[in-house]
């Protein structure tokens, strides 16, 4: 039979190891959060978005409303996700990517993969320039911060 001492010391193994365990998958919890935010695949990297442009922002506007309202509401889902805070959940590299390059994305990005599971749609190519594209995004960076 085991003592108490040695019973006790079994304890203090097993709780170590298990705070241990316990702290490796926080942080690899933690790690996974921040994925998307940084380390997925994007065809546009490192775009500078500086201080917001109200211009490029109408110009996106109408590009929006051209090429993005048949499938995208702001608020609501339609045949693919609400829009209306996109520029708070994605990174502009991410957006802007999504744009101008859905199919690479879809063919390369978690998380678009999983939105298609979700959507079970793919976005359509709509052949958007990137200067457009940036127009898009300021349009959706001016109706995030309106509501």
């Amino acid at each position: 039979m085991y003592q108490y001492s040695q019973i006790s010391q079994l304890n203090k193994n097993f709780k170590k190891s298990f705070s241990i365990l316990f702290l490796i998958i926080v942080a690899l919890i933690i790690n996974s959060c921040g994925s998307d935010k940084s380390e997925e695949f994007t065809v546009v990297k490192n775009i500078q978005v500086g201080a917001f442009d109200k211009t490029l922002a109408v110009k996106g506007e109408q590009i929006f409303k051209a090429k993005c309202v048949a499938c995208h509401k702001y608020d609501e889902r339609l045949v693919g996700p609400a829009l209306g805070k996109v520029t708070k959940r994605r990174t502009a590299d991410y957006i802007l990517s999504m744009i101008t390059a859905p199919d690479r994305m879809l063919a390369n990005n978690d998380t678009t993969k999983v939105l298609l599971k979700t959507y079970m749609t793919s976005m359509t190519n709509q052949n958007v320039t990137l200067e457009d594209a940036r127009a898009i995004y300021e349009h959706l960076r001016d109706i995030a911060n309106s509501r």
